[in-house]
C-alpha cells in the first residue's frame, strides 16, 4: 500500500540510516550507506572523523557539486514476515550554503543518536532539502 506523505516523512525522521544515491558524472548512480538526521524539511549527512577515510573530501560531496540531486532510500526488511516490509524514498537537493543554526541542529541530533558522535567529530555536514517523499508498506502497521 502506498504511504501518505505524512507517514513517509514520519518514517524517514524516525529512522537513522539508509542508502544515499548521488550522480557520478561518469558512472551514473553512486550509492553509499549513510547515517543521517532530519529537521525542518532537511536531511543532514555527516562527514565524520570517526571512520577511516583516505580524504575528508568524499566522492558524494563532489557528485553533489556537479549535480545537486540525490535520493535517500530507507527500508525495513523481514526475511520471514513480508507483512512487515516497507520502504521510503526521499528526493533531495543539496544546499550549497546552509544556515549555521541548521547545521548545528543536525549535528546535535546526530550526537544524541550515536555515541560515536557525542563530541561531534565532523569534518563537514552535507545538508539536503527534502523535495518529495514516497513510500510503500506491505501493511498498515509499522
Amino acid at each position: 500500500m502506498r504511504l501518505t506523505e505524512t507517514e513517509a516523512l514520519r518514517r524517514l525522521a524516525s529512522h537513522d540510516h539508509g542508502t544515499l544515491a548521488t550522480v557520478h558524472p561518469d558512472r551514473g548512480v553512486d550509492a553509499v550507506p549513510v547515517v543521517y538526521a532530519v529537521t525542518n524539511g532537511f536531511v543532514g549527512v555527516p562527514i565524520d572523523r570517526v571512520k577511516p577515510k583516505s580524504s575528508f573530501r568524499l566522492q558524494r560531496e563532489q557528485n553533489l557539486e556537479a549535480d545537486p540531486r540525490a535520493a535517500l532510500l530507507i527500508e525495513r526488511w523481514d526475511r520471514d514476515d513480508w507483512s512487515k516490509l516497507w520502504w521510503v524514498r526521499a528526493e533531495l537537493r543539496h544546499e550549497v550554503s546552509p544556515a549555521s543554526d541548521l547545521i548545528a541542529s543536525l549535528a546535535a541530533q546526530l550526537s544524541e543518536a550515536f555515541m560515536h558522535y557525542q563530541d561531534q567529530p565532523f569534518a563537514g555536514m552535507l545538508v539536503l532539502r527534502i523535495e518529495a517523499v514516497s513510500g510503500w508498506s506491505a501493511s498498515r502497521a509499522d
